[in-house]
């Protein structure tokens, strides 16, 4: 994952597809399993993939997802049965295709043939989810959250004692809306912030909040 494609980007972004404006009142979306995986950041500032944190992450952000109220009634379904290879192709998908966006829709890659408009796509095998599971739309997310280390707070003091300043943890993501017929990206958003805590469920249901920044419902 690179921390680093996000750098140029607003510190949120959200985009509508071309004639898409809100989900339906009533909407059911598929909630995708959650791409995400924690670090903790050593002295030296090197990430190191922590499961135990990312296992919590996994469980409460999810419960966030599933639980949270929509003015339209939108509600979030997991996803039914086991994980397959069609179900892990598309997240690996989308993470390609969000990485793409986050760097291209907006900052400093911008296409120029896309004149400005979201106009990405999963491509035909989206629908394989809406014949498996009767869902109209999809949420994917991707999150990658890391946090300072004892040892490497420690630094940071040192640092800031001596004037100069060194980086702790970041929170970075992207959350996309697909329309499980035609593939297509309705809506995306991305995160980029040095808040946030997945490891812990109240502040897991703020980074939701922040993922669904202006959601079409």
């Amino acid at each position: 994952m690179c921390f680093v494609a996000f750098l140029s980007l607003p510190l949120r972004a959200a985009s509508l597809a071309e004639g898409f404006t809100r989900l339906p009142e009533g909407a059911v979306v598929l909630l995708m399993p959650l791409d995400i995986e924690l670090f903790s950041v050593s002295a030296g500032g090197i990430l190191e993939p922590q499961a135990e944190w990312t296992e919590k992450a996994q469980a409460n952000l999810r419960q966030a997802f599933l639980t949270r109220s929509s003015a339209l009634k939108v509600n979030f379904m997991p996803l039914p049965g086991e994980v397959d290879e069609v179900v892990e192709s598309l997240n690996r998908l989308h993470g390609a295709v969000g990485q793409a966006i986050a760097m291209h829709h907006r900052g400093l890659f911008e296409l120029p043939t896309k004149e400005g408009r979201l106009d990405w796509s999963l491509g035909d095998e989206a629908a394989l989810m809406r014949a498996r599971t009767g869902a109209d739309y999809a949420l994917f997310a991707f999150v990658r959250d890391s946090y300072a280390s004892s040892e490497r707070v420690a630094m940071m003091v040192v640092g800031a004692l001596l004037g100069f300043g060194l980086s702790g943890g970041m929170q970075v993501g992207y959350a996309s809306l697909v329309d499980l017929g035609s593939g297509r990206v309705l809506w995306f958003n991305t995160l980029l912030r040095q808040s946030g805590d997945l490891r812990e469920l109240e502040k897991a249901r703020e980074s939701c909040d922040a993922l669904l920044e202006k959601f079409p419902e």
